[in-house]
């Protein structure tokens, strides 16, 4: 029998704040936190902003020795840094108990593109003697899940998720079903990125995968508006703690919502554009929803994917009719990108959180920036101002470049 998995912390980091309360007050106000970019000159770039987490120091959030700092990449200190707040905010004492049972599952779609790029920089202009000993342990993939499994010693499960965009929802489907088929009871899972750097933006720029509205950055990320001519980078992460049911009521923890359903899919049509009509999103939800042995009408509010790109937008809004049929248009929808901008691989992680906030508080958030609504994107996508609204069932959708796809379906927890 599967075991039940339940949700008892959060933490983010993001650019429109890096405390869970902060950061939820923002979004159900509509506020963005795109703006321009600080951290480089981008003076001579296509794109000149996005959703940058300013003035972030480590020191101010967590307990962290200044030399260690400076072997983590940003991607790293990002990640460590939203589990020390979820895993604060859960109250657990990862001391306690057996640490082969407590395990790291973080996902990122980049890795340490910000150490990648300085020590290229080191090698052409000083040499190859002068490159860093720890660059290689800073851009991995799995530094993120690494170094907080070596900074809370959690021997259990400790894995690393890279499928682009759909990593951080891949990660924590993945610590999901550890916990319910009993090789894990807690996880500490989501997805950190900080791919904001010099290559990074010129890179989706050259794509033209990023809207080039520099003139009002603020107002450039549009999910499913006619206007809509890219998405907007952005950086942060998102974590979550996962638990089994009884230990969690076993320590007296606080619930936030049970997770009850996981669904993946590939497109296999195409490295960076989506399956014209969905199939392989579809296909992920549908999956998803048999897991959780849930009928489609059951769900009240679905956080998509919504990138703001004009394939991606109308892809999603295809598979959610095929899936849903008549119930799609009594649906919920909204893409809290509209105000964050597009984390990458971290994006899943922080959506979670807000799914988990939305349940908690009985609110929808909104879609911002929806101000002339594409024909093709005609469900209820919630514009411009956050809904109260009755929520049981959630589900938050990732899609990635490769052709990724993952769904998560969250319930209400009522002590049931």
């Amino acid at each position: 029998m599967r075991r039940r998995v339940v949700v008892t912390g959060c933490g983010v980091v993001t650019s429109l704040g890096c405390e869970v309360s902060e950061f939820w007050d923002r979004i159900c106000a509509g506020k963005s936190g795109v703006g321009p970019i600080e951290r480089f000159d981008c003076s001579e770039y296509k794109v000149t902003f996005g959703g940058e987490v300013r003035h972030f120091n480590p020191e101010d959030h967590m307990p962290l020795d200044p030399k260690e700092q400076r072997r983590m990449d940003r991607f790293v200190l990002f990640g460590l840094v939203c589990a020390h707040k979820a895993i604060s905010s859960s109250g657990i004492d990862l001391e306690q108990g057996d640490p082969y049972r407590h395990g790291v599952l973080i996902g990122s779609g980049i890795g340490g593109l910000n150490e990648i790029e300085d020590q290229h920089d080191t090698l052409y202009n000083k040499g190859p003697s002068r490159v860093s000993p720890f660059m290689i342990p800073k851009l991995m993939v799995n530094a993120a899940s690494g170094n907080i499994s070596v900074f809370w010693k959690l021997k259990g499960p400790n894995s690393a998720v890279a499928t682009a965009c759909a990593s951080a929802t891949n990660a924590m489907g993945d610590a999901f079903r550890l916990i319910q088929y009993g090789e894990a009871d807690v996880m500490i899972t989501g997805g950190s990125e900080a791919a904001m750097t010099p290559m990074g933006l010129s890179g989706f720029a050259r794509m033209n995968a990023l809207s080039k509205r520099n003139h009002e950055p603020e107002r450039a990320s549009r999910p499913f508006d006619t206007d809509r001519d890219g998405f907007v980078l952005a950086e942060g992460a998102g974590a979550i703690v996962l638990e089994e049911l009884e230990h969690a009521k076993a320590r007296g923890a606080n619930i936030l919502a049970e997770l009850i359903g996981y669904g993946m899919s590939a497109d296999g049509s195409h490295m960076t554009a989506p399956d014209p009509e969905g199939r392989g999103a579809a296909y992920a939800m549908k999956r998803a929803l048999l897991d959780a042995q849930l009928d489609p009408s059951r769900i009240d509010y679905i956080n998509a994917h919504g990138t703001s790109t004009p394939l991606g937008d109308k892809a999603e809004t295809a598979a959610i009719k095929t899936i849903y049929g008549d119930h799609a248009y009594k649906l919920a929808v909204s893409s809290t990108k509209s105000q964050l901008g597009h984390l990458l691989g971290a994006s899943g992680g922080v959506e979670f959180v807000a799914c988990t906030q939305a349940l908690l508080e009985q609110v929808a958030p909104p879609t911002i920036n929806l101000d002339n609504p594409d024909p093709a994107c005609d469900l209820d996508y919630i514009p411009h101002e956050a809904r109260p609204m009755k929520l049981d069932y959630v589900m938050t959708n990732s899609f990635g470049f490769g052709g990724h796809n993952a769904s998560l379906i969250l319930k209400r927890y009522q002590g049931d």
